[in-house]
């Protein structure tokens, strides 16, 4: 079960929710005011195996937090903030292209920036 992060739009729940990935929100569960490290061990807890989050640097955090959790996944979604309608647009198309794959014990940033050749 994935967990979406306070930073992260709602409207993606149902979304991955529609391609079998069972998911919930750090506001509909009640756990904005948790910090980074007590958000990823409340949330193993309660089943969550992987975070998704805009927050570029929870990487700091997290890192300290997933040592103590090998088997939850942090993913950094690098896409740029928009309006919802071309946000949306956005994920699907990087989903299309590539779908989320958290690894466990890492933070992982989708969708991959090509590198510069």
């Amino acid at each position: 079960m994935w967990l979406l992060d306070a930073n992260v739009d709602v409207h993606l729940a149902p979304i991955l929710n529609q391609r079998g990935i069972p998911c919930d929100t750090v506001a509909r569960r009640g756990w904005k005011v948790l910090s980074n490290g007590e958000l990823v061990a409340t949330a193993f807890a309660e089943g969550f195996r992987c975070l998704l989050t805009r927050d570029q640097f929870f990487g700091e955090s997290a890192s300290q937090a997933l040592k103590s959790f090998p088997e939850f996944a942090v993913v950094v979604i690098t896409l740029p903030q928009q309006r919802w309608t071309e946000y949306c647009q956005r994920f699907l198309e990087a989903w299309t292209a590539s779908p989320i794959q958290p690894t466990p014990g890492r933070l992982v940033h989708w969708p991959r920036v090509p590198e510069a050749t």
